[in-house]
């Protein structure tokens, strides 16, 4: 957890059962009068309204868009079943509570179909790359970081583990996180700007927490 001017951002594993606890015990105690998720209209009413994929989803990005969601849909559904915990549990808890409460919500993330059919664009060798890591893992014993699904990996595991995403995928990287990043910290800085008596409340990837925070740093000192 973060905090800067009246913003406090919460950094969150989709699948955690520790950040369905955090997000709710801060919004019962501080009430925030707005809430900022990273969704877009599209996940917000997949997530409420428990929309399944369909053919429309295909036609507007594409088969190799719709193949890149529906993969990783499957992944972090399988990683939630492990735990017992839906995938963006924590940003459904928040969205009941805004409702309970009647406390604004915000949706600060980029389009997701913005988001596939970027990843389709990814060069060849990127893509490669990625293919040839998962046979290599499938075939040869490599070593496994091992952390608690249940719980938000700490801030070191995660420097880890996008450093090397930085490094290995490249593309990717600029696609999931940087660009992400740099959206999420603008529509952040935004509404500070516009609700500076109001009480805000982020909630966020823990992936993306730092770095947000500090882009929103950035965007005030120039």
């Amino acid at each position: 957890m973060q905090e800067y001017k009246n913003l406090v951002i919460i950094g969150t594993s989709h699948i955690s059962i520790q950040s369905i606890k955090e997000v709710s015990n801060f919004i019962e105690k501080s009430k925030p009068e707005i809430i900022a998720l990273e969704l877009d209209k599209k996940r917000f009413f997949a997530l409420t309204q428990e929309r399944k994929h369909n053919f429309k989803d295909m036609l507007e990005v594409g088969l190799k868009g719709y193949t890149i969601n529906l993969i990783g849909s499957y992944i972090e559904k399988k990683l939630g079943k492990l735990v017992g915990v839906k995938p963006g549990s924590e940003m459904i808890k928040a969205i009941e509570l805004a409702k309970k409460h009647n406390l604004a919500i915000a949706l600060i993330d980029q389009d997701i179909q913005i988001t596939l059919k970027k990843l389709t664009k990814i060069s060849f060798k990127e893509k490669f790359r990625i293919f040839k890591d998962i046979i290599r893992g499938m075939l040869f014993k490599k070593e496994i970081v091992e952390f608690d699904l249940s719980k938000v990996p700490d801030e070191k595991l995660i420097d880890m583990l996008i450093g090397k995403v930085k490094k290995d995928y490249p593309e990717i990287y600029n696609v999931l996180i940087k660009e992400r990043n740099e959206l999420m910290a603008k529509a952040l800085n935004k509404i500070i700007s516009l609700n500076k008596d109001k009480k805000i409340l982020a909630i966020i990837g823990a992936g993306h927490e730092k770095e947000v925070v500090r882009i929103i740093r950035a965007l005030d000192i120039n």
